[in-house]
Formats: C-alpha cells, sequence, structure tokens
C-alpha cells in the first residue's frame, strides 16, 4: 500500500517536471480555435473602429463597432476550427477568406447592399489573416487522456 503511495506521488512530480520543462523557455502556444478568436476579435475591433473615419457612420457607431467585433469574433473561432482539419496553407487561406465572405455577406444582409465593398473586403482579409495566423502559429489540438 505504501510503495504504491510513493509511486503515486513519484509520478505526479514527474509529471510536474515533465511539464515545467516542456514550458520553460517557450512562448506561450495558443490552439488553433484560442488563436482565431483572440485575432479575429482583436481584428474586427479594429475593422469596427475604423468606422470612425467615415463621418456619416456617426449615429451607427456602436452598431458598427459591435457587428465588427462579433463577427470577427466568430469568423475567428470558425476557421480556427476549419484549421484544425485543414492542414494546407493554401486551403487555410481559402477557406479564411469563404469564412469571412459568408460572415460578412451576414452583416451585409443586414446593414443594406449600399455598404457591400465597405464590409465586403475587411471580412474577407480578416478572413484571410486569421486563416494564415491559425495555420502558421496555431497548435492541434490534442485528444483528451484518459487517467488510468
Amino acid at each position: 500500500m505504501r510503495n504504491e503511495v510513493a509511486r503515486k506521488d513519484l509520478a505526479v512530480k514527474e509529471g510536474v517536471l515533465k511539464q515545467t520543462a516542456r514550458t520553460q523557455g517557450k512562448a506561450m502556444r495558443l490552439t488553433k480555435p484560442m488563436l482565431g478568436l483572440a485575432v479575429g476579435g482583436t481584428l474586427g475591433l479594429l475593422d469596427g473602429l475604423s468606422g470612425f473615419l467615415e463621418p456619416s457612420l456617426a449615429p451607427v457607431m456602436t452598431g458598427v463597432i459591435t457587428s465588427s467585433l462579433l463577427k470577427g469574433l466568430v469568423t475567428g473561432v470558425v476557421i480556427g476550427y476549419v484549421s484544425q482539419k485543414l492542414r494546407s496553407m493554401a486551403l487555410g487561406l481559402l477557406a479564411g477568406a469563404a469564412i469571412g465572405a459568408l460572415f460578412s455577406l451576414l452583416v451585409i444582409l443586414w446593414a443594406g447592399m449600399a455598404l457591400f465593398w465597405d464590409i465586403m473586403l475587411p471580412g474577407m482579409l480578416l478572413g484571410v489573416i486569421v486563416g494564415f495566423s491559425t495555420q502558421k502559429f496555431g497548435t492541434q489540438l490534442e485528444a483528451p487522456r484518459v487517467a488510468r
């Protein structure tokens, strides 16, 4: 009984040492969906804040910023999950552009066709950038380990 407890204690200590050795000297690593969320949210916020450059949008800036931020967050997460399945940079960029265009189209249907290119181009660019970053810098999700 004592021997078994000592072995479990040693295994826990070894696991902690392996984990700290693995993380020392390395930058923080994010999974692809989390990286997509961070990059997409940041770019979506910047996209929304760029509306301040257009004086005619002043009365609706809250809606512009909110919709751009939400579009960026959702687009980033979806691209991150798609990047989990795709291992090719070209397919990741293409999927990012397509997903960005799809969510931009949803915003265009809400905002009106007069702003088609003003919404579509930044949305597709956001998708391409998030697709690139998730393919290049994101880590794969690992399957959960079953404790024995």
